[in-house]
C-alpha cells in the first residue's frame, strides 16, 4: 500500500508505527525522491527486509529502526501460539531481516537489543504480553535516536563557523534517522544558532542519494546549497568555497576508522590535501567495539545494473565487468573529530573513543 504525501513536512518523519502491537509500519518510499513524496506500508516482516535491501528506508539509524519495527511485524503471528514456537519465529525473524544488508552495524544493534528485550520476559509473560513489551522496545530505540541526533547537532554545532562552506556526501540528514539526522544535524543545529552557511552536497553515485535526498532536505529546511557531481569535489576545495566536511557513518571500528557510503575516503584524502577538516557524526550504536579497526568490516557489494543501467537507462556496454562496493573506510588519521551523542570525541583515538563511547 502507498500513500502520497501532499506537502512535504519540515521535520521530516522517515518512519512511524500505526496502532498497536497488532499494526504496521509507515515509512518513506526513498527511492521515490525527490520526484515524489510517498510513503509505504509494511504489514509483514518480508515487507520491511524488502525496504532495507533495495533502499526505501536507509541510513544507518533508521535501518535499525525499521528493524526492529520489523521484528513485531514477524512475531505478530505466533503472538497467541505457544512460548517455544513464539521463541522459534523471534530467531528466524532476527536472523532474516540480519540478512538484508551486512555494513550497517545500527541493524545489528537493534536486533540484539529487541531479542535482549524478548528473552527478559521469557518465563514472566505470555507471548501476547511479550509481543506488546518488543513494540515498547521499537518505540524506545527509535525516541532514543530522536535525542541523540538533537545531541548530536548541538555538539556539532560549535565546528563550524558562521559564513563557511560545508561539503557532505550521501545523506545522513532526517531521511537517514528518526528525524533530525546525523551530519545534517550538525548543519541544522548551527544554523538555528544564527550561523550562515552554504552546504556542497555530492550528488553520490551511483545512487545519487545526495543529489535525490539530501540537496532535497536542505531545500526544505530552507538552507542554502549547491548540487556537485562527486569528480567535482577537488575542484571546489581548490577555490576555497569548503571548510569543512561533515558526513555520517554506517560502522566505526574501536580505533576510529569509519565505514561510510562509498567515495567518503577519496573525500577525506582531498580535505587533507587541501587543509580543510573532515568530521564524521554518528551515534554510538553506530560504534562497532567489537572490531579493532575497519580492515575487518564486511563491505556490502551491490547489483553492478545499479552501475551499468542506472535509474533505467543502459549507460555501459553489454557483458562489461562491473565492480560496485557500497562503502568504503575511512582511516582514522583523516578524521579530525567524530561527534556523537555524548560529545566530541578529538583526537580519534582508541583510547578517547573508549573514554567516551565505552564510559
Amino acid at each position: 500500500m502507498t500513500v502520497t504525501v501532499e506537502h512535504a513536512p519540515r521535520n521530516i518523519e522517515t518512519l512511524r508505527w500505526v496502532g498497536d502491537h497488532t499494526g504496521r509500519l509507515r515509512l518513506i518510499d526513498q527511492t521515490r525522491l525527490p520526484v515524489e513524496l510517498v510513503e509505504i506500508e509494511c504489514r509483514d516482516v518480508e515487507a520491511v527486509w524488502e525496504a532495507i535491501k533495495t533502499l526505501r528506508v536507509r541510513g544507518a539509524p533508521a535501518i535499525g529502526i525499521a528493524a526492529a519495527y520489523g521484528v513485531c511485524l514477524g512475531l505478530q503471528s505466533v503472538a497467541d501460539a505457544g512460548e517455544a514456537a513464539f521463541f522459534a519465529r523471534l530467531d528466524q525473524v532476527v536472523d532474516y531481516l540480519a540478512s538484508s544488508r551486512p555494513t550497517a552495524v545500527n541493524l545489528f544493534w537493534a536486533l540484539e537489543r529487541m531479542k535482549r528485550r524478548a528473552l527478559a520476559c521469557r518465563g514472566k509473560k505470555v507471548p501476547g504480553e511479550i509481543a506488546a513489551e518488543l513494540l515498547g522496545e521499537a518505540r524506545a530505540i527509535h525516541d532514543e535516536d530522536r535525542r541523540m541526533c538533537r545531541a548530536i547537532g548541538r555538539h556539532g554545532a560549535g565546528l563550524l563557523d558562521d559564513g563557511q562552506g560545508v561539503l557532505t556526501h550521501c545523506n545522513a540528514g532526517g531521511l537517514a534517522t528518526s528525524d533530525y539526522g546525523t551530519a545534517l544535524a550538525v548543519v541544522y543545529a548551527a544554523a538555528e544558532s544564527g550561523k550562515r552557511l552554504h552546504v556542497y552536497a555530492d550528488e553520490t553515485r551511483p545512487l545519487l542519494q545526495g543529489a535525490r535526498l539530501t540537496a532535497w532536505e536542505l531545500q526544505q529546511r530552507g538552507i542554502p546549497v549547491t548540487l556537485i557531481c562527486d569528480s567535482m569535489a577537488a575542484q571546489v576545495l581548490r577555490e576555497g568555497r569548503v571548510q569543512a566536511v561533515v558526513t555520517g557513518a554506517d560502522r566505526i571500528a574501536a580505533n576510529g576508522d569509519a565505514a561510510n557510503k562509498i567515495g567518503t575516503y577519496g573525500l577525506a584524502l582531498l580535505a587533507a590535501a587541501h587543509g580543510v577538516s573532515f568530521y564524521v557524526a554518528a551515534p554510538t550504536s553506530t560504534f562497532d567495539l567489537a572490531l579493532g579497526s575497519g580492515d575487518a568490516m564486511p563491505i556490502e557489494q551491490r547489483d553492478p545494473r545499479e552501475i551499468t543501467h542506472g535509474f533505467g537507462r543502459q549507460t555501459a556496454p553489454d557483458g562489461i565487468e562491473v565492480y560496485n562496493p557500497a562503502f568504503d573506510v575511512t582511516p582514522a588519521r583523516l578524521i579530525r573529530a567524530i561527534v556523537c551523542e555524548k560529545g566530541v570525541i578529538e583526537p580519534v583515538t582508541a583510547e578517547r573513543i573508549a573514554e567516551v563511547v565505552g564510559g
